[in-house]
């Protein structure tokens, strides 16, 4: 029978494997080889961001749409869904997003293939009248929501747990009403908000509240500032005030909005701290941006 070879034999077998090992992994790394990042953020999608792949019209997904009739959800009235093409890199967090006062999806329809060729699922409703008010648009922003991911035909490219809401005008204070409502929501971005409502202490969602200089149907004054100043002190906030801008801003295609949305909806929707460079340390005054105030760094 063959000698057993002594514990200190065996150590040393195995310690000499282990070597092996890892001397393999420094050679692969060291020949660009693939090497496993237990730690990684798992919700990450897309390349590494820059200025430039934040500003372009389109980001790196191919995008497609569905339209979604008001026949048949109940809640809200219809809309476009905008969507990744592709399903190789899984699923992906998902934005509702809606008009304001007298406004229908067309007027906030810019935002659909934008943000959703940067890596989501953006959702663009109509709302059951153009008249309804904040509280309103905000139960519709969640039943949107619902129905994107319990019974829309792109649910199975949806992370339910990572959600958030966007609306402008009306619709923007409908998306404060959301996340208020809805605390498990993971951002919120008003654009040019009105509501009556002054007061938000109770929102616990990250929340970028967008206002314009030139605003004479929300004045800031009276609608994104106390809206921002009211939000617990606590909480991811930010408040950038658009340069050279009017109530209806967000109603066209716009780099500053886009940028902002896109890096604040990567931060907190996908926990992706690649995004943190653009949102901190706070932007400074520019062409663009009269003003930005917000808590930095980020603590969600």
């Amino acid at each position: 029978m063959p000698a057993h070879r002594p514990p200190s034999a065996r150590r040393t077998g195995r310690l000499a494997a282990l070597a092996t090992a890892a001397a393999a992994v420094v050679g692969l790394t060291a020949l660009g080889g693939p090497v496993a990042h237990g730690a990684d953020n798992p919700y990450e999608r897309g390349p590494a961001p820059t200025e430039g792949s934040i500003e372009a019209s389109r980001g790196p997904y191919a995008v497609s749409q569905s339209t979604v009739s008001p026949l048949a959800v109940t809640g809200f009235g219809g809309g476009t869904i905008y969507y990744p093409t592709s399903t190789a890199d899984g699923t992906f967090g998902a934005v509702a997003v809606s008009p304001g006062y007298t406004g229908t999806q067309s007027s906030i329809s810019w935002l659909g293939p934008r943000l959703a060729s940067q890596g989501f699922v953006v959702f663009t409703i109509d709302t059951l009248t153009t008249l309804d008010q904040p509280d309103s648009r905000g139960r519709q922003l969640l039943a949107a929501l619902d129905y994107l991911t319990k019974s829309s035909s792109v649910r199975g490219r949806i992370d339910g747990t990572r959600l958030g809401v966007m609306g402008h005008s009306m619709g923007g204070g409908g998306s404060l009403e959301a996340a208020k409502s809805r605390p498990s929501l993971q951002a919120a971005i008003p654009l040019t908000p009105w509501n009556l409502d002054k007061t938000w202490s109770e929102i616990s969602t990250p929340t970028l509240i967008f206002g314009a200089d030139g605003d004479t149907i929300a004045p800031v004054a009276t609608h994104a500032e106390p809206f921002y100043n009211t939000l617990p002190a606590s909480l991811d906030r930010a408040y950038l005030e658009l340069n050279g801008a009017t109530h209806f801003t967000p109603n066209t295609s716009n780099t500053t909005i886009a940028k902002y949305s896109i890096s604040w909806l990567k931060r907190f929707i996908d926990n992706d701290t690649r995004y943190e460079q653009f949102l901190c340390p706070v932007p400074r005054p520019s062409l663009t941006i009269e003003e930005y105030r917000g808590n930095c760094p980020h603590t969600s």
